[in-house]
């Protein structure tokens, strides 16, 4: 009989929204008549902007054509895209970039696993605690921990956010590779200040270390002087990779297009002396095991720069950024200590209780879902995640039955 990767072995329970949705879905088994309300699960609830879809529709209309079609794209992405991820998501704001640096793909999660294949086995890894899942458990499958004991596996360094430090893990006093960064933070919602960002910077080059930086949200920043980019801060070209995503901004959720951004700077060692160009890596990895994003995707994700595109995307962002007002009000005024919610889509709530038994209550008794804080690690015990992302009429009326609930 072929044998399995012994490292899913080690694998605790199931992904965490796996879980949820078992739990919903016994749930409205038992109660099919009441309308369940979703802030869980991070998935926006408004269709694509219209230039997006006119766009994809054109392309997919130049595809029907022998003169218009395009067989396989480039794994890198198309030129067009990488251009107009360069000059509006970096140059426009000082930081320089080239468009070869940049690299489509399908998900950020994707990337932020995928990018552990460049990368020797050995390496000291670091993850925030509360960690977005993926992080965590593709080390583990690919074989980089030990077994899972006690809310943590063995060979992961955890860097605990608290409410003392803003959810903002300091760096360590002890050696690490690989950090894992991710601002706006999901689950917790926290930004990180250029200090915050500088000192992480000024650790990656003191360690020659790689910081992969999970930009997702970065989007739905709205202070002046919270940092928008790594690559913001002096010397982080050097030493950090950034992921970014079209799902949560522009809507691209069920269509799939993000990209990573690895700088020409970046050098790795081969471990025999030498050292290799962390870009050409990534590019022979895409290259070989990735087909790229579609035509159509990619020039819908285009259409995002444009004047009309732009507009149309910052304002569902003020939207759901204005339901992040209306849940954060909500839970401080019923006496919950909250962070999140000002530069970010999510809000992180203080319960003081049991993660998951704080779940089952307001599923049970208020017909809403949320998500249990330990879900994203040890240090989430006594928090939930509330997320913004759905329509108004349902964030206020999730509200209400929340607060009846309790």
């Amino acid at each position: 009989m072929i044998k399995m990767n012994p490292h899913y072995a080690k694998l605790n329970a199931s992904y965490l929204f796996s879980t949820i949705a078992q739990k919903i879905e016994a749930f409205q088994a038992a109660h099919p008549d009441t309308d369940l309300i979703r802030l869980g699960i991070g998935d926006v609830t408004h269709g694509l902007a219209k230039p997006c879809v006119d766009a994809m529709k054109q392309a997919a209309d130049e595809m029907g054509s022998d003169t218009g079609f395009r067989g396989y794209g480039p794994e890198q992405g198309y030129e067009f895209l990488r251009a107009a991820i360069a000059e509006h998501d970096f140059r426009s704001r000082g930081v320089e970039m080239s468009a070869d640096e940049v690299f489509v793909s399908d998900g950020a999660k994707c990337d932020s696993g995928n990018f552990l294949d460049v990368l020797a086995a050995d390496i000291q890894v670091g993850v925030p605690d509360p960690v977005y899942p993926v992080y965590v458990d593709t080390n583990v499958m690919s074989g980089r921990t030990g077994t899972y004991s006690d809310g943590r596996y063995e060979g992961l360094a955890y860097l605990e956010g608290t409410r003392e430090n803003g959810f903002v893990p300091p760096p360590p006093s002890y050696h690490l590779d690989l950090i894992y960064l991710c601002f706006p933070n999901n689950p917790t919602g926290a930004t990180a200040t250029r200090e915050q960002l500088s000192a992480w910077v000024a650790y990656a080059r003191e360690h020659e270390a790689l910081i992969l930086f999970d930009a997702a949200y970065e989007r739905f920043i709205r202070s002046p002087d919270v940092p928008h980019s790594i690559y913001e801060i002096d010397g982080a070209r050097s030493c950090a990779v950034e992921i970014r995503s079209f799902s949560k901004t522009a809507g691209f959720t069920g269509t799939r297009c993000a990209f990573t951004v690895v700088p020409k700077e970046i050098e790795v060692s081969d471990g025999n002396g030498s050292v290799r160009s962390l870009h050409s890596l990534w590019n022979r990895r895409q290259s070989t095991k990735f087909n790229g994003v579609s035509y159509p995707i990619q020039r819908s994700a285009e259409a995002v720069y444009s004047p009309e595109g732009t507009h149309a995307v910052d304002s569902r962002i003020q939207y759901y950024m204005e339901n992040a007002s209306i849940i954060r009000e909500r839970m401080e005024r019923a006496g919950y200590a909250v962070t999140g919610g000002l530069d970010s889509p999510y809000i992180w709530v203080e319960t003081g209780t049991d993660s998951w038994s704080f779940f089952d209550r307001l599923l049970n008794e208020a017909g809403v879902v949320i998500t249990p804080g330990v879900g994203f690690g040890r240090m989430g015990e006594g928090f939930i995640r509330i997320s913004a992302f759905n329509h108004r009429e349902k964030v206020e009326e999730a509200m209400e039955r929340i607060v009846r609930a309790l």
